[in-house]
């Protein structure tokens, strides 16, 4: 793809972004009428995801018609243009419907197996996080980058949980932190746990599973503001999902050996 497309795709996915935040914080506003269903423990979907995903993939339609589109609450779209679509209208639906403004809404753009864009914004503080590869990384257009020289008993790390896995698969990770002095740190939001390491909030974060709506965008992001992660292919994150480890420099292969053991790479 010639700088210039993904140029054009990637201010297209910021803007988009904070247009469906808008639309989502008028859900939000209006919980009390709110249609909720339960997918699982702990796993939620609302009328706000499904209609927020409908507005993006309008937008994205209109706008270039040849990509593919994949979500987390409707059925994929083919690619004719090389180029796929990910994602996730509202990460933190569980905040979502109990009014913790915790809520993003998630994007990245994917071709031939990495993400090229990924933007996540969090419409209820105004912050827009996103990045072009090769580029940078950005926050409200600012230039942003991981916490510098900070160790990990010095740093909070944080540490995501699906009813994907066993629960019981967090304990010795959180106890891992502990023991090393670190601070732990859980908002309900993946995404946006991965925007504040790239922002130089956090030191890191760690999941066991993620699906790939909730984390190939944050993942470019930290990797463009100069932190490290665990490589992988992004057409199979998009089939399969799998484990995520972000961090800085100074604490990722800490948080790499706290995990493998315990967690299956």
């Amino acid at each position: 793809m010639t700088p210039d497309k993904l140029s054009a795709r990637g201010t297209f996915a910021a803007d988009l972004c904070q247009a469906a935040g808008e639309v989502a914080r008028r859900y939000f506003s209006d919980r009390s009428n709110l249609v909720v269903d339960q997918k699982g423990t702990q796993d939620w979907v609302s009328e706000a995801d499904r209609n927020v995903e409908l507005f993006i993939r309008q937008r994205i339609s209109e706008d270039w018609p040849d990509d593919g589109i994949v979500g987390e609450e409707h059925a994929p779209r083919p690619s004719r243009s090389g180029f796929t679509w990910v994602i996730d209208p509202i990460d933190g639906t569980t905040n979502f419907v109990n009014g913790i403004p915790a809520w993003t809404i998630v994007l990245a753009g994917v071709s031939s197996g990495r993400s090229e864009i990924g933007v996540i914004h969090d419409p209820n503080a105004g912050e827009t996080f996103s990045a072009l590869r090769g580029e940078g990384a950005r926050l409200n257009g600012t230039a942003i980058q991981i916490a510098d020289g900070i160790p990990l008993e010095s740093g909070t790390v944080a540490v995501g949980y699906s009813n994907r896995v066993d629960a019981r698969n967090v304990l010795p990770v959180v106890s891992a932190l502990v023991e090393r002095g670190a601070m732990f740190h859980r908002n309900a939001s993946g995404a946006l746990s991965i925007a504040y390491v790239a922002a130089g909030r956090l030191l890191g974060y760690v999941e066991e599973h993620m699906n790939a709506w909730d984390c190939l965008a944050g993942q470019l992001i930290v990797e463009e503001a100069g932190g490290r992660i665990e490589v992988q292919d992004a057409d199979e994150m998009i089939r399969v999902g799998g484990r995520v480890i972000v961090g800085s420099p100074e604490v990722f292969d800490d948080l790499v050996a706290m995990v493998d053991g315990v967690w299956d790479g």
